[in-house]
């Protein structure tokens, strides 16, 4: 395919406010190419962490998500927005600005402790459902901005930023990095990008959305998305489905 006719492509698959360039391509994705550099990620949520020692022990994650197989690359060079979400959280936590939101967060969060998973994952979900829904260019001026979990407290915010801060807040109750995903999908019924969180639990993953009251198995989620991508601090993971691998810009 011809750059033009690329750039064509992309902007026909671009839908909502996450750009996703749909595209076949190979295992080659996860050799070395001119994006080598692995991200140096801090785990900005376990600085203010309210557990010490995390109870949950190592689980096996499923690669079946939403019905796909997946592959796992530890390059995140590329996924600018989600780097730099944490380093802006990190300059936060330090700031007496956001000394009274955090705070807060943590004593709200010291109420889950002790609680199995699933029932965790369902107070968070709830606690972060309940905050303000506004859309990036409303809120920033900007047609997709991943907000830290601070400024999604103070300010409300979109699908990535729900699934962020429940990320964080999970983090935070002790949860390992290895349970915890943001998954990017599309919604099979709206035609559109969406964020999701994932929780690995030793029963199955759960899926933690804006868009529902309740938290959702993966066979539930599954009738509504198919994932594209999903990501934590330490690795990626491309999903593909009936054989096509798509690959999707975080840029």
């Amino acid at each position: 395919m011809s750059n033009t006719g690329f750039k064509r492509y992309i902007r026909g698959a671009q839908r909502g406010k996450i750009l996703i360039a749909v595209l076949f391509f190979t295992a080659a994705l996860f050799q070395t190419q001119s994006n080598t550099a692995k991200a140096n990620i801090k785990d900005v949520p376990g600085q203010i962490k309210i557990s010490a020692v995390s109870s949950f022990n190592s689980v096996a994650t499923q690669t079946d998500l939403f019905g796909t197989s997946e592959k796992r690359s530890t390059k995140l060079k590329a996924f600018t927005k989600w780097s730099e979400m944490f380093d802006r959280f990190e300059q936060q936590i330090k700031s007496p600005s956001s000394s009274a939101t955090i705070s807060a967060l943590q004593k709200d969060l010291r109420s889950l402790q002790g609680l199995s998973l699933p029932a965790m994952a369902g107070r968070v979900n709830k606690m972060m459902n309940a905050k303000r829904y506004i859309t990036d260019k409303s809120n920033w001026g900007k047609t997709d901005y991943w907000a830290t979990p601070v400024e999604f407290l103070q300010r409300g915010g979109d699908c990535e930023d729900y699934a962020i801060a429940k990320y964080t807040a999970l983090r935070m109750l002790g949860v390992p990095e290895e349970r915890l995903r943001i998954a990017i999908v599309q919604d099979k019924i709206k035609n559109i990008p969406h964020a999701v969180l994932v929780v690995y639990t030793d029963e199955g993953s759960l899926v933690l959305d804006n868009q529902s009251k309740s938290v959702w198995t993966n066979a539930q989620a599954a009738k509504r998305y198919r994932a594209i991508y999903t990501i934590n601090r330490t690795a990626w993971w491309l999903h593909t489905n009936q054989g096509v691998t798509r690959l999707a810009s975080a840029d």
